[in-house]
């Protein structure tokens, strides 16, 4: 399915019934990641996965920034009228979620993995091989990873839900930016997955389905 927000057309798709969960991937990823997850987490919500602007199957974009992600999120919620909603965002789709968290009420609940405050949040293997692939594919969605976010901790002290902050032990994003990350939200929890990678867990895996329900309270 598709709906336009702010002048661009979004796909998603739906599992489920009852209470929203959005769920988000990563740069240079599509909805398709949560396959495994969203068949096991439809039996206790209406599943909503989406495809990120100049991701998937959603438009493609002249330029990409993650306040402008943040705010399809949010009007992805308002055209769609959901309302309580579960959000989950692995990766890109996590620093999209603190930035839409900022702007809406409609978040009640939110779980992030891997999610970085700054360029500077990730280890640096992991900047040299964007810059790398920017270098000879000049792809914005390695650009914007080079540029973008900055979110300082006093924004993080804006977001007023329960949030679960979760990495895996070896992950990208360094041990001190997550936990920076969950410091700075009120009350937010840190969980930290051993021996887990960046998405080790979660692309086309059940793992990141129970770590949700059980943060959620469902298990």
């Amino acid at each position: 399915m598709f709906v336009t927000v702010n002048d661009i057309s979004l796909y998603y798709e739906v599992k489920g019934e009852g209470q929203p969960l959005m769920m988000v991937h990563g740069n240079s990823e599509t909805h398709e990641i949560f396959d495994v997850a969203s068949e096991v987490l439809k039996d206790y919500y209406k599943v909503y996965l989406i495809d990120s602007r100049d991701h998937g199957q959603s438009d493609k974009v002249k330029e990409l920034h993650y306040d402008d992600m943040a705010d399809d999120m949010v009007k992805f919620m308002e055209e769609l009228d959901l309302k309580d909603v579960v959000y989950y965002g692995f990766s890109d789709g996590g620093i999209i979620g603190l930035l839409a968290a900022m702007k809406t009420d409609r978040i009640s609940r939110m779980v992030l993995s891997g999610a970085n405050m700054t360029v500077n949040g990730v280890k640096p293997a992991l900047k040299l091989l964007i810059k790398v692939l920017y270098f000879f594919t000049k792809d914005q969605k390695m650009e914007m990873m080079l540029r973008e976010p900055d979110i300082k901790p006093e924004d993080l002290k804006k977001i007023s839900v329960p949030v679960s902050v979760v990495a895996g032990e070896k992950d990208m994003v360094t041990y001190e930016e997550t936990k920076l990350i969950a410091d700075s939200i009120p009350e937010a929890k840190l969980r930290i997955i051993p021996k887990a990678g960046h998405g080790s867990y979660i692309v086309h895996k059940k793992d990141i389905a129970d770590i949700i329900l059980e943060e959620t309270g469902k298990k």
